[in-house]
């Protein structure tokens, strides 16, 4: 009688450390590549930059004043005649963030000193052009910002203004 066995391989060390090797870091190279794609997906949560942005409600905010709205990276300014423009903070001259300035009532760059007025209007180059805005709309007493839509502009003009 006689018996039908597979014939016995024996696999080197060395083999063997090829194998798990390979296999090992095939499965690094995934885990990075999957890291590296969900780092470029775009994270528009409600309420995160990028994203439409309920920021209260119209009495919320008194004529002529300006708020910072870190989440969502703009100021929102309500005009002394009621209007809205939600300005964003980032100098169109090289990218610096830039703060309001309670006391002199401007948007002063740290960077070059560029100065824009609570418009966002150039009043000090070396800004080129005034601060982008972000869509608003006012819904049911409500105000809404886009922040991912930047518009970008040359000049002021009242038509960029929000009323409720």
């Amino acid at each position: 009688m006689t018996e039908n066995t597979a014939p016995e391989t024996n696999v080197s060390r060395r083999d063997f450390l090829k194998v798990a090797w390979a296999f090992f870091g095939g499965l690094a190279a995934l885990e990075v590549g999957g890291i590296f794609l969900a780092y470029l997906q775009p994270r528009l949560a409600e309420g995160e930059f990028g994203a439409h942005l309920d920021i209260g409600l119209v009495d919320d905010y008194p004529p002529g004043t300006v708020t910072h709205i870190s989440n969502g990276r703009f100021y929102l300014v309500r005009l002394p005649d009621g209007g809205f423009l939600a300005v964003y903070h980032r100098c169109t001259h090289l990218g610096c963030t830039v703060p309001w300035d309670p006391a002199i009532q401007k948007f002063v760059c740290p960077c070059h000193n560029s100065q824009f007025d609570d418009n966002g209007m150039v009043e000090n180059p070396p800004a080129p052009r005034p601060l982008d805005l972000f869509p608003v709309t006012i819904e049911n007493g409500a105000v809404r910002v886009d922040t991912g839509t930047i518009l970008q502009r040359q000049t002021f003009d009242t038509a960029q203004v929000v009323y409720p």
